[in-house]
């Protein structure tokens, strides 16, 4: 997400579809998933591309377009949140999903009473749950007490500090949360403190979200949710 170069995406995305296709008899369609808002398989606004500069950003809107007619394809790129209640549904065989899933942001997506992902834009990342004026602020929004901030990479890394961890700064993000992760699993009161924190931001969010979503179910997921 921090490489500037539309041409660095499409060469990644591109190989790493090739590399699948030749482990198969044969391709007849492909899916996809990114965080953001996705429409007609364009990106108007992902966090995948925050590096991208405004006036090249043309280049990555049309870029699976692209994709899928190289491929010869159908191709259909959706919020990965999306993907993640819509598997939920059918895991369960029920409906009235949501999903969410944790990692370097939050991802969300529902899946209705009716058995349907919608237009809506579910992409709560960015929707307040902190409404303290001194709550941490998103680097990528610049706005204060979001989702992001609360069920994410970045909230394991700042409650980690608060528990005496000092993470080391020349490292990847995922590095980072390895290095926490390897800490809960050793049973360490300070690391099982981070996620319990987690844990009780995430009952209060998902009352919020009650107000909101009619909910029978919530399929929760992601790296921030792996281990102990």
């Amino acid at each position: 997400r921090k490489q500037s170069d539309p041409a660095y995406h499409y060469n990644e995305v591109m190989t790493a579809l090739k590399t699948a296709a030749s482990k198969l008899p044969r391709v007849d369609a492909i899916g996809g998933s990114s965080a953001g808002v996705w429409i007609n398989n364009r990106p108007m606004v992902a966090s995948l591309f925050r590096g991208i500069p405004k006036e090249r950003f043309g280049e990555v809107h049309s870029m699976f377009i692209r994709i899928g007619q190289e491929m010869g394809v159908p191709l259909e790129v959706v919020n990965d949140g999306e993907v993640t209640a819509l598997a939920g549904s059918m895991s369960l065989e029920d409906n009235g999903v949501l999903g969410i899933a944790l990692g370097s942001s939050e991802a969300g997506g529902y899946v209705t009473m009716e058995g349907n992902i919608t237009g809506w834009l579910n992409e709560l990342a960015f929707a307040p749950i902190d409404y303290n004026p001194e709550a941490p602020k998103d680097e990528w929004s610049d706005d204060r007490g979001v989702v992001a901030q609360y069920f994410s990479q970045p909230c394991v890394f700042r409650v980690a500090r608060k528990a005496g961890y000092d993470l080391p700064g020349d490292i990847t993000d995922a590095e980072k949360l390895k290095c926490v992760q390897e800490k809960l699993e050793a049973g360490e009161k300070g690391a099982t403190q981070i996620w319990e924190s987690m844990g009780c931001y995430l009952g209060y969010a998902i009352a919020h979200y009650a107000d909101f979503y009619d909910l029978k179910h919530v399929l929760v997921l992601g790296r921030c949710t792996s281990g102990r």
